[in-house]
């Protein structure tokens, strides 16, 4: 055999055995697991995963009942430069990602951990929501152009196929809340004195599908009795310019305001049996001995049976955009845009760190607030467990109700992160 004709041979036998080497890890293009293969699992929104010299946009996947990195990602790229806040179909079977900087929502089916479509949007969208239907999705576009009117519209979306199927113009809309059944949303605009109304089966008919509920002071949410027929409407208040924040009791069936319940202020709320608790931050509200911050906000218990207030306690303050109830029966307050406190140990109140993270105990009204600082931008609740999964501060902790406090055994999520949703 001549020197070209052993060479040729060799570099056949050398490819070969990559090959047969690639065939026996995970690498092989044959045999490559393309998804975690979990069913109970936490999705985690981040800008900038490293690959190598580079960064890309992924949803990171945790095992949920270990606590664990599954070292899977669903890729963002194509997609979402900036993957942010989501949202879980009710039937778990997709999720929606947004992006604050980007028009664009993906839609991530959650079985095959990859994104199936992308819609794209007049502009960014500030809130989003998914109709029980699983087929159909809501967004608030705060910015979107309207010909001839003031900008902002709820836009309706359809999954599969997955595109815009209508535009329903609502001044500056920044926040949008579905009724259980999905045959109406509530959306709230900015610096606004009514809440417009838009019932899903007029859209497309013909006729208009807005009406509107007046007169709020700065409403910006509201939560729905399981059954839909009643609203109880968030008054923002002083916090957003007003003058009285307040829960406003709405029948949907006639779009008409009942009892007002005035609370110190009022962004965002969670039901726990009877009780509606109400977050927010009163304008120049003290806190208490024992820490260097000088504002804090307040959370407010309404007794919905007798439709009056409790005794509010303190807790971070910023504005509180997040409520959840874990399974043992604890309340998570998050809020953005608050007073961190990190003062080192030979300072006044040493070493002192706490930023917008509320943790409450309803019960004994005990309240802890982390020595974690930044903005609180998801908490996850993982149920059946005695864990919360937070991002804060666009770092990843996990949380042990027990204590209150972060797991000994964490874990590093390198990257940009801003939402945690438990996908199962």
């Amino acid at each position: 055999m001549n020197k070209a004709l052993l060479l040729i041979a060799s570099i056949v036998l050398l490819i070969g055995g990559s090959a047969s080497l690639m065939s026996c890890g995970k690498g092989s293009s044959n045999n490559q697991q393309t998804s975690s293969g979990l069913t109970f699992r936490a999705f985690i929104s981040n800008a900038l995963s490293p690959v190598g010299t580079f960064h890309i946009p992924v949803l990171n996947i945790v095992d949920a009942s270990k606590d664990q990195a599954s070292g899977f990602t669903v890729s963002m790229s194509g997609s979402l430069t900036n993957p942010g806040p989501m949202l879980l179909s009710w039937d778990h079977t997709f999720t929606l990602v947004s992006s604050a900087s980007e028009p664009k929502i993906a839609i991530v089916t959650n079985s095959s951990e990859g994104v199936t479509s992308t819609i794209t949007l007049p502009d960014a969208a500030s809130s989003m929501a998914v109709d029980p239907d699983n087929a159909t999705a809501f967004a608030a576009v705060r910015n979107a152009p309207i010909a001839g009117q003031s900008q902002g519209a709820v836009v309706m979306l359809s999954v599969s196929p997955a595109g815009v199927s209508a535009t329903i113009p609502v001044p500056n809309v920044r926040y949008i809340v579905e009724d259980p059944a999905g045959t109406r949303l509530l959306a709230f605009s900015d610096s606004s004195a009514t809440a417009t109304v838009i019932t899903k089966a007029n859209i497309g008919t013909g006729t208009d599908p807005r009406g509107s509920i007046c007169c709020f002071d700065n409403p910006v949410w509201a939560v729905f009795t399981p059954d839909g027929n009643t609203a109880y409407v968030l008054e923002c208040g002083p916090e957003c310019g007003g003058s009285a924040a307040a829960v406003a009791k709405v029948d949907m069936t006639t779009n008409t305001v009942g009892t007002r319940v005035v609370v110190p202020a009022a962004t965002m709320a969670q039901v726990k049996g009877s009780v509606l608790w109400v977050a927010g931050t009163p304008p120049g509200t003290a806190c208490s001995s024992g820490t260097a911050a000088a504002n804090c906000g307040t959370l407010t218990p309404v007794d919905l049976t007798s439709m009056t207030a409790g005794t509010s306690l303190l807790i971070t303050d910023g504005y509180h955009d997040r409520v959840e109830v874990t399974p043992d029966g604890q309340l998570w307050v998050g809020a953005v845009n608050c007073t961190d406190i990190n003062i080192p140990a030979s300072g006044s109140n040493p070493g002192e760190v706490r930023g917008c993270l509320s943790i409450v105990n309803p019960s004994s009204s005990a309240i802890v607030i982390p020595p974690q600082t930044g903005d609180v931008t998801g908490i996850a609740p993982i149920p059946g467990r005695n864990v919360v999964y937070v991002v804060q501060g666009g770092n990843f902790g996990i949380y042990d109700t027990t204590k209150d406090k972060l797991q000994p055994t964490e874990f590093t999520i390198v990257g940009q992160l801003s939402d945690v949703k438990v996908v199962y």
